[in-house]
């Protein structure tokens, strides 16, 4: 997987650059707000969704790299989420890739304003790119309904209000289509509008994508440790909140996540035509160990 991983870092480093320039020109009055803007976004991480978005245009034979504004709406939706996810009132957790969350660097009420001013930069950015015409207005409505209480806010609430119940298949499911899958098929998904291709396939790609995703965090979240993970292991147990673990006990869980692999393979070849990237992709996701 040499290959896989020189392209993905291809894409990683481009973005990476395009990140850094937008975030270097941000300004706030008060300066604290465009600090912790910057402090999150600037806090490492694969890059999941924009490589995705932007190996998806690649795979269209579009030209990726005048595409990274619409990445980087992806990655602040993103970064407002996870600074959202890690509050005392949600998730509670005080580190994020291996630094303090954002509310222990800050304060709770700098971090909520923070998420609050990403959110709203985000769409910013696609306006900005939507005068390329109606692909790039359809890209943005994906987003915002990947996004949005029909998506991810939805999957977030059910994880949140379903913590100390009794194990259900079906709101798992829920949880996972909403809460992760929504914003891992949302790049494709915004690639292929941009395209002009099939986006039906590359959503169905996505949302299991999205499902592997979200499995392998629930298993890594009872076998990895903190210098691992880059946030504290355990806190799903600890929290009672309804994961692949829960429901199907740990072997059971690695076991559900391998044949949620093969269907993400033979999705990934209807989608992009064999491509070797997208499988690639996939068995990273399901043997990474954070």
């Amino acid at each position: 997987m040499s290959g896989f991983f020189d392209r993905y870092e291809e894409y990683r480093a481009a973005f990476e650059a395009y990140l850094q320039a937008r975030c270097a020109d941000m300004r706030s009055c008060p300066a604290v707000l465009a600090e912790s803007m910057r402090y999150s976004l600037l806090s490492g991480g694969k890059r999941v969704r924009p490589v995705l978005f932007l190996a998806a245009l690649h795979a269209y034979a579009c030209d990726w790299r005048r595409e990274l504004c619409p990445a980087f709406a992806l990655e602040c939706i993103h970064t407002y989420s996870l600074i959202h996810d890690d509050l005392p009132a949600m998730d509670n957790d005080d580190f994020r890739r291996g630094k303090p969350s954002s509310h222990k660097a800050f304060g709770e009420g700098n971090a909520i304003l923070a998420g609050d001013a990403l959110l709203s930069y985000a769409f910013d950015l696609l306006i900005e790119v939507s005068a390329g015409g109606e692909r790039y207005r359809r890209a943005a409505a994906a987003l915002s309904f990947a996004a949005g209480a029909e998506g991810m806010i939805a999957g977030q609430s059910a994880d949140l209000n379903w913590a100390g119940n009794a194990p259900d298949p079906d709101a798992l499911s829920f949880i996972y289509r909403n809460k992760t899958g929504r914003l891992i098929a949302a790049p494709l998904v915004m690639a292929a509008e941009i395209a002009q291709r099939d986006s039906a396939a590359a959503e169905a790609f996505g949302l299991a994508l999205g499902d592997l995703f979200q499995m392998t965090d629930d298993i890594l979240d009872e076998t990895s440790d903190r210098a691992t993970l880059g946030k504290t292991p355990g806190k799903d147990r600890e929290e009672d909140k309804l994961t692949c673990v829960k429901v199907l006990g740990l072997q059971g869980a690695c076991a559900a996540a391998d044949q949620k692999t093969r269907e993400c393979l033979a999705l990934a070849d209807a989608a992009y035509a064999k491509s070797q990237f997208f499988a690639d992709f996939v068995q990273m996701v399901r043997n990474r160990i954070a």
